[in-house]
């Protein structure tokens, strides 16, 4: 199936994207401030993960893709850089919008910063593991800035970020091979700690949670702004 990675894009867009428009979460009014930090988030990871590809630390399977590549990664990567951020935002912006009470309110920073800890720590110990260290360093003083900054929606980003794992071991698991006979998306474990759910790299799941950490931080900094 040459388009799967492409199919995948789509079908995770697809659904927050028609849900834009409802009337109380009215995600589209936030587009303003969203496709700006998605472009801004998309440098960054988009030059980490040509370097990496470049590096072998992952790969791409061409029988899963279109063939169309820039700067090493084929297009489907690229649109992941737009339509995962935009997925999980969506989330976070209806958990704002119904919720009357913020469940992790009063457990979210704790919980950060021990996280943030154990990440450092972790990536100090494999510095020589490239996505293990590179990915667990940087999110753990991405959260560190973030909880010294007091954000007040660090609480519900964290909760968005354990709703979007429910999608994300099943979309991400089909890039990883799950349900496939060859994966997608292939690493080399001598980068990563080794350490798989299911076939998902224990690091995707930091890799994620830094990628909507910094989509949400630049969003709510672009609308205080407007604000002020």
């Amino acid at each position: 199936m040459n388009n799967l990675y492409l199919y995948l894009d789509i079908f995770t867009l697809s659904a927050p994207f028609l849900l834009s428009f409802d009337k109380k979460v009215a995600f589209y009014k936030s587009w303003r401030f969203l496709f700006p930090a998605i472009f801004i988030m998309g440098i960054f990871f988009i030059a980490k993960d040509a370097v990496f590809a470049a590096y072998e630390i992952w790969g791409f399977n061409d029988k899963y893709l279109i063939g169309f590549r820039m700067l090493g990664l084929p297009i489907e990567e690229w649109l992941f850089f737009l339509v995962v951020p935009y997925a999980v935002v969506f989330i976070y912006a209806c958990l704002v919008a119904y919720l009357k009470i913020d469940p992790l309110l009063k457990v979210h920073r704790p919980f950060l910063y021990v996280l943030s800890g154990v990440l450092f720590v972790v990536g100090l110990i494999y510095y020589d593991r490239l996505y293990t260290s590179v990915i667990f360093i940087s999110t753990a003083l991405l959260l560190l800035y973030n909880l010294q900054k007091r954000q007040p929606w660090l609480s519900m980003f964290l909760l968005a970020y354990f709703v979007s794992l429910i999608p994300f071991l099943l979309v991400n698991g089909i890039l990883t091979g799950s349900f496939l006979e060859e994966p997608i998306v292939w690493y080399d474990n001598t980068q990563n700690l080794g350490i798989r759910i299911l076939t998902i790299p224990i690091e995707d799941t930091i890799y994620s949670l830094m990628m909507i950490l910094m989509t949400i931080q630049l969003m709510e900094r672009f609308k205080s702004k407007t604000k002020s």
